[in-house]
């Protein structure tokens, strides 16, 4: 049975690569895709995904995928320097090899094309977001009718440990990147009653992206798939002697992967809440009696990174 989803993704590499494998899920039918100005700067990252669509997407794909911009804003902007990925990204010559480039543009800004692309289908879809929740916030504000028409959601963000992944002043370093973007939208989505599927740092900090990793994809760069892998993870900082800020991680690939193989990772349901404000913005808390959501916090590292090179072999 053929799942469809609706992906809306921040355009750093780790999205930009999740983009790529859905399009080789068999058994997934991308129905749209929006990207939000958060960990990138838009205009590149919308041509990435056009040009990923063009190459690697089927004839339908081509046909009936439209990318659609965000006009969303952040709260709390990521660093530039994260941001500028996005660029490299959209130069790399495997995405410039095929041109003109027909891939079109959505009409609507991204959250409006949500709420539209949801209305289409018969059933409800699945959405994926690894990047901030602004666009799904800013959809159920426009249209809370649309609750009806999402299966569940699957979202990389949040944490329950004690340390995040921001580093910002005034903050306290609680918060998970995508949360801290715009934590209010963040509480909007969990006083729904969207089904939510929480891949949060617990699970994707055991996914490191190591030297052993880009040797792997090394040794293979003879598949076009595994070679994209390779250059593209070229552009963010190897993990050698310590963590940092700026360690990367399969954040958003491991959110992807999970949607469609579950069994890759471990979760139970947790119930929770949002700190909206203050130096604790951003933070997801464990709460009795609060929000239900299924808590991924744990993964098959070995199994995963098998997975992920596999798709790109296909």
């Amino acid at each position: 049975m053929v799942r469809k989803v609706y992906f809306n993704h921040d355009g750093g590499v780790d999205d930009l690569i999740s983009l790529f494998l859905l399009l080789k899920m068999d058994d997934v039918q991308l129905v749209g895709v929006g990207v939000v100005d958060a960990d990138c700067y838009i205009e590149p990252a919308v041509s990435a995904s056009r040009k990923i669509i063009q190459r690697w997407g089927s004839e339908q794909d081509k046909a009936n995928l439209a990318v659609a911009w965000s006009d969303s804003r952040a709260v709390h902007q990521f660093p530039k320097q994260w941001r500028l990925q996005a660029f490299t990204m959209d130069s790399l010559s495997i995405l410039n090899e095929y041109k003109p480039l027909t891939v079109k543009e959505a009409p609507l800004k991204a959250h409006l094309d949500l709420v539209e692309i949801l209305h289409k289908q018969e059933e409800p879809i699945d959405l994926l977001f690894t990047g901030p929740l602004t666009d799904l916030a800013r959809a159920l504000d426009h249209d809370p009718s649309i609750e009806s028409k999402i299966k569940e959601l699957y979202w990389m963000g949040g944490t329950f440990l004690d340390k995040g992944n921001v580093e910002e002043p005034e903050h306290d370093g609680t918060a998970e990147w995508n949360a801290y973007w715009d934590p209010a939208a963040v509480k909007r989505v969990w006083d729904s009653q969207i089904k939510i599927n929480l891949v949060a740092l617990e699970s994707t900090n055991k996914v490191p992206l190591t030297l052993e990793v880009r040797d792997a994809w090394a040794a293979e760069r003879r598949y076009e798939g595994v070679d994209f892998l390779g250059n593209s993870y070229a552009n963010v900082p190897p993990l050698r002697h310590f963590v940092t800020n700026s360690t990367y991680f399969l954040w958003d690939v491991l959110t992807t992967c999970y949607f469609h193989k579950p069994e890759l990772a471990s979760s139970d349901v947790v119930y929770s809440d949002v700190i909206v404000d203050g130096p604790s913005a951003g933070r997801t808390i464990l709460k009795e009696g609060g929000r239900p959501v299924n808590l991924v916090h744990d993964v098959d590292r070995d199994a995963f990174f098998a997975y992920m090179t596999g798709l790109a072999k296909k």
